[in-house]
């Protein structure tokens, strides 16, 4: 794990010192990737620079150092992640007769680039990472990301030249970026992230999970695919896992018992995140039967503030026997952390999870600087309360005629929330707040199935409230024939999982040097999870069917039979306590929204979630990350940043 950045320009061809001063200054942006080593190659007569910043997790020695030039001298890379084959590629019959330097996975990845190409040696990579590689000889520079998108990267063009960073503060520190895009900004406010390939500042974009571009000396770009989600899905229709359950269950038992294995290799200390949920407690049990030692695990609650699952963590930890620490979080580490997040995202964000998912990463890295995580298992093996919506409620909606629901849409909008809480929520039974349940019910009756999707997954669902900007058109096509779960698991995969779920992790744990790894990420146990009949994903009213039955092996089901919580936090109450005043004054702040965002809109949000009436927790984080966000990175950013 690390960070890289870079610049292929032709209009510096022969500027030496510029080339050093961009790549040294792109470099010590991302610094808090990588405080093991700064290494730096020019190349003057090509108007080259890459930088890396190196976390050393697999050969701490000299000979691991990036960037790497290959044996034949053609190929120089930059890389951030991980291989979990490396010793299958460097067993490869091309790759024998080579005198190692060392055995980090950097330079077998380089090499088998060399010796057996690009294209070859991309699908055979499993693994996480985000890399450039430059060609010497033919003078293109390669931009790689892996499968699911795990590992970050930003590039930008300027004149005929490519720059590129692992997060958005190097490019800023190139003189990249700075105005904001009002396309982007509406949809972050829909989303709460920014959705590739778009980015927040214009000019600027993502590489897309498993693209691969290439660009040419004389400015010519070519881009594809080298693996894609929505050929995993066809295969997995054409030739689906139609097995009894137990066989399933032992299928998928052994599949993840070899993905968390691999992503155990490391020459420094490894644990595990654990909040004692489903995903979590199967990735410590499969460490632990992976019989390496005793394994180190990790967790954090809010006691004080409604919010703690430590407790049902504690217990897997005991049953598994982990050396296992957890972080009891108050009040005041709630309001230390809110503040500083802009420093962390350095494009707006607002998962608000993001605040216990960089405590946690912090707790973590006190001991080891290797952690495996759960993340993806909800996506694959449709694990969101919205999968169970979807299948059991959605289709008696559907019954209803559309013009129908309309009238109920109509209607149920028109509610005066406070009326009805102070009527009907009054009775015995009724949930608290049901005026505005009621309102976010009428919000959605009328849609078709995608329309539901997108309220379902909207932070602010209606964005043109607050800014004079259209949202980007959805790019994303869905494979004919999915029904309603599978589309949703589909666009969950290709969106919220790497632009929210696994950007969040990586900037929370990469601000303070630590290497987190989701082995339910491996693309076999993708492409597996698109083999399995719904039968074995949704049974009996419960999600991840077969990830528990798995689970059942190692764990006892009542250690992790509970209501889903994921990792969120009680934020509507946390904006009403500890972080009520600081809310407050940034939501009526002079420069509020800087131009951009409405003020009058916000604040009805504020009054009415303030006062109780309403729940807008979710739209009033969406805007504080913002400002926060804005008031750190704008108009002119600083290179480097600091973690609290």
């Amino acid at each position: 794990m690390c960070g890289i950045a870079g610049l292929l320009d032709p209009a510096l061809v022969g500027a030496s010192q510029e080339l050093r001063r961009l790549g040294e200054a792109m470099g010590l942006a991302i610094a808090h990737r990588g405080p093991d080593g700064a290494g730096l190659y020019v190349e003057a007569e090509a108007g080259l620079a890459l930088a890396h910043r190196r976390l050393a997790i697999v050969d701490l020695s000299p000979a691991g150092a990036q960037p790497m030039v290959s044996a034949d001298g053609r190929f120089v890379l930059v890389y951030n992640g991980e291989l979990y084959n490396a010793g299958e590629l460097c067993a490869h019959p091309a790759l024998r007769g080579i005198a190692w330097r060392g055995h980090s996975d950097t330079e077998i990845m380089l090499e088998s680039f060399a010796r057996r190409g690009i294209a070859q040696t991309l699908a055979d990579l499993n693994g996480m990472y985000a890399l450039a590689l430059f060609d010497r000889s033919t003078r293109e520079m390669h931009l790689v990301r892996d499968r699911l998108g795990i590992k970050p990267l930003f590039f930008a063009r300027r004149g005929g030249g490519i720059y590129f960073a692992s997060e958005m503060r190097g490019l800023l520190a190139a003189g990249i970026g700075g105005a904001i895009d009002p396309a982007a900004l509406a949809a972050y406010l829909r989303f709460g992230y920014v959705p590739t390939p778009g980015a927040i500042f214009a000019g600027v974009e993502k590489l897309a999970p498993a693209e691969w571009c290439i660009l040419g000396p004389d400015g010519a770009e070519r881009r594809t695919r080298y693996w894609s989600l929505a050929g995993a899905v066809e295969r997995g229709r054409a030739d689906p896992l139609d097995l009894p359950d137990e066989a399933a269950v032992e299928a998928l038992d052994q599949l993840l018992r070899d993905a968390v294995s691999r992503q155990m290799i490391a020459d420094v200390p490894l644990g595990a995140f654990l909040s004692g949920g489903v995903d979590s407690s199967m990735i410590v049990a499969m460490m632990a039967a992976a019989g390496q030692g005793r394994v180190r695990t990790y967790s954090i609650g809010f006691p004080d503030l409604g919010f703690d699952e430590s407790a049902h963590a504690a217990a897997v930890a005991r049953h598994l026997g982990t050396e296992h620490t957890e972080l009891v979080a108050t009040e005041a580490d709630a309001l230390a952390a809110a503040p500083g997040l802009g420093a962390i995202y350095d494009e707006p964000f607002a998962d608000s999870s993001q605040i216990p998912t960089y405590l946690v990463s912090r707790l973590t890295r006190a001991n080891v600087t290797v952690a495996l995580s759960g993340d993806g298992g909800d996506e694959l093996f449709a694990g969101y309360n919205r999968y169970i919506l979807a299948g059991a409620r959605w289709p008696l909606v559907e019954r209803i005629p559309r013009p129908l629901r309309r009238l109920a849409a109509g209607v149920l909008a028109g509610l005066p929330p406070d009326a009805v809480d102070a009527t009907i929520g009054r009775l015995p039974g009724m949930p608290r707040q049901l005026g505005d349940k009621l309102i976010k019910a009428g919000s959605v009756v009328a849609l078709d199935a995608d329309g539901l999707y997108r309220r379902l997954v909207s932070q602010i669902p209606d964005p043109s409230k607050h800014i004079d900007a259209q949202e980007p058109a959805d790019p994303l096509a869905v494979p004919e024939g999915l029904d309603l779960i599978d589309r949703m698991r589909f666009r969950d995969t290709l969106t919220y999982l790497p632009d929210d779920i696994l950007q969040k992790v990586d900037r929370a744990s990469m601000a303070v040097a630590l290497e987190a790894r989701p082995p339910l990420l491996d693309h076999r146990v993708v492409e597996f999870a698109w083999r399995l009949p719904r039968r074995h994903l949704l049974r009996d009213g419960r999600s991840k069917w077969i990830l528990r039955q798995v689970l059942d092996r190692y764990v006892p089901r009542r250690l992790i039979e509970r209501p889903k919580m994921g990792f969120a936090v009680p934020l509507a109450a946390w904006l009403r306590g500890p972080l009520r005043g600081w809310a407050g004054d940034l939501l009526h702040a002079a420069d509020y929204g800087g131009g951009l965002l409405r003020a009058a809109p916000a604040r009805q949000l504020w009054q009415e979630h303030a006062a109780g009436r309403r729940n807008h927790a979710y739209q009033l984080w969406t805007l504080l990350m913002f400002e926060v966000w804005r008031r750190r990175w704008t108009p002119r950013p600083i290179p480097g940043m600091s973690a609290e």
